[in-house]
């Protein structure tokens, strides 16, 4: 079952939660057309992929911050201060929106470097991420043929 697809998309998922770039979205479009009938373990797969790495950002936070004005820091200065206004202004609820390209990276590692508890954050990334990857297999699908 877990095959070359499987973890091409989970290493997608994985790195495009992190501050590298990746697609996982036309990775997980193209799964889905070609195994339509796997839709349930390929929407889990991305979505464990993605909040795997958005966890890696939170821990990366909490260590990182006093590298945060280094040339190399992995997020730029405008992310990070948009990323820090959202946590500070919405708080742990701004982690709903770390499905955001770029922005969603930043907050998950602001998430870390203000020291969101855990759990709180897991639940609430882990709720946007699944909401994007369904919104994702509504698109290819259509919301009757599933």
């Amino acid at each position: 079952m877990f095959d070359a697809p499987y973890l091409a998309l989970f290493g997608t998922a994985f790195l495009a939660a992190t501050l590298f770039p990746a697609q996982s979205e036309l990775v997980l479009a193209y799964l889905l057309q070609s195994r339509p009938e796997e839709w349930p373990w390929l929407l889990a797969v991305a979505t464990i992929g993605n909040v795997i790495g958005s966890s890696v950002n939170w821990a990366l936070g909490r260590w990182i911050e006093h590298f945060r004005d280094r040339r190399w820091f992995p997020v730029s200065r405008k992310s990070l201060d948009r990323a820090e206004a959202w946590y500070s202004r919405w708080g742990k609820w701004s982690l709903l929106l770390s499905w955001v390209p770029f922005a969603g990276d930043a907050l998950t590692l602001i998430a870390g470097m203000l020291r969101a508890p855990f759990p709180t954050f897991l639940l609430l990334v882990s709720l946007a991420k699944f909401a994007r990857y369904a919104a994702i297999v509504l698109i290819v699908f259509g919301a009757g043929s599933i």
